[in-house]
């Protein structure tokens, strides 16, 4: 299975998400799920990291505007590289790509990964695959969001994430994972 990693760029080695995200990385390659990472530093490097020390193929899904942006280049674990011209194209090439994705803690960019994931699963311009969110962070923002906007939202919508505390229960939801209506 290819799976998608999103995850925050400003994670160092030694942090505990870097740790944890190269702890996911490394299950899933244990398991022998290829994995996907946007390619460059911070969690995308450790997962690219974890997947590859456990011999597992790492796509880095890279684009133009953001090394011009950050000044930054795949980093050293991708072994191959789906290249694109736009963040946009970049992250459809994410989702397109991927059977499963899964969302560390991160930012706006982790946020609109998980939002446009769920947004194409809604409208079916993806297959269905499962949508893990990893953290106690991501849950109180949504859960913020359904308390307040929840009415726009029908509650059949809310099936498509699926809500983990750490990396270990989302390779294990994903292991055990049978497909039907949410992937």
């Amino acid at each position: 299975m290819k799976v998608s990693v999103f995850g925050a760029a400003n994670a160092k080695p030694g942090d505990a998400s870097y740790e944890e995200a190269y702890r996911l990385g490394k299950m899933l390659g244990e398991a022998g799920h290829t994995v996907l990472t946007g390619g460059y530093i911070g969690m995308m490097e450790a997962a690219s990291r974890g997947a590859h020390d456990a011999g597992s193929h790492v796509v880095g899904v890279t684009c133009e505007e953001i090394e011009a942006w950050r000044g930054v280049q795949p980093n050293d674990w991708v072994k191959e590289e789906w290249r694109y011209t736009t963040l946009h194209e970049r992250l459809i090439g994410l989702l397109d790509g991927c059977d499963a994705g899964i969302a560390l803690p991160g930012g706006v960019g982790t946020m609109a990964e998980i939002l446009m994931m769920w947004n194409r699963l809604l409208v079916k311009a993806l297959d269905p695959k499962p949508c893990i969110v990893i953290g106690e962070g991501w849950r109180q923002v949504f859960d913020c969001l359904h308390a307040n906007l929840g009415q726009f939202i029908k509650e059949d919508d809310w099936e498509w994430l699926q809500f983990v505390p750490d990396a270990e229960s989302a390779v294990s939801l994903l292991n055990n994972h049978q497909p039907g209506k949410n992937g």
